[in-house]
């Protein structure tokens, strides 16, 4: 298996978490704060998209057409704690489905030797940062996220869906 064919999968497992874990969320669910602290499913389905659509250029491809304004998700941003704030969660799983669907093609046609080549713009600051390195870094954070929202899927009140 290639370094690409291998991120591929971890991208391909991360959308089936996310998929499984918001399996019968509704949208007021996805609004239920954990305590004492931290993001909705709300937030974190809004800053996967966010996160896939700054990659998306890199992997010539188009980022996604939000349902709306995608910056109240950006990292760093304050807890969502307003309905009104909120994109609507079927929206935003839509527009993460297509999110992953342009990722894999990207990764499908990214040739393995950009790997190597320098980002022009490093979100962690690393003037070394790499094509491969950024990718590692974000497939890891988007499966990080995946996980939270098995723990949101609980406080709201539903079972484990992953056994």
């Amino acid at each position: 298996m290639s370094v690409i064919d291998a991120m591929r999968q971890q991208a391909q497992l991360t959308r089936n978490v996310v998929r499984l874990n918001l399996e019968g969320i509704s949208h007021e669910q996805s609004l239920i704060q954990p305590k004492p602290a931290g993001n909705c499913s709300n937030w974190v389905v809004g800053h996967l998209v966010t996160v896939y659509n700054k990659v998306l250029p890199l992997l010539e491809q188009t980022p996604v057409e939000s349902a709306g304004d995608l910056d109240r998700y950006a990292r760093g941003s304050s807890a969502l704690t307003r309905a009104s704030e909120a994109v609507a969660l079927p929206a935003l799983v839509g527009a993460w489905e297509e999110a992953c669907v342009r990722v894999d093609a990207g990764l499908a046609a990214l040739p393995p030797r950009r790997l190597e080549m320098l980002v022009p713009d490093s979100p962690t600051g690393d003037p070394d940062e790499t094509m491969g390195s950024l990718l590692a870094v974000v497939l890891f954070h988007q499966a990080y996220h995946a996980g939270q929202l098995g723990i949101l899927r609980r406080i709201a009140g539903e079972n484990g869906a992953i056994a």
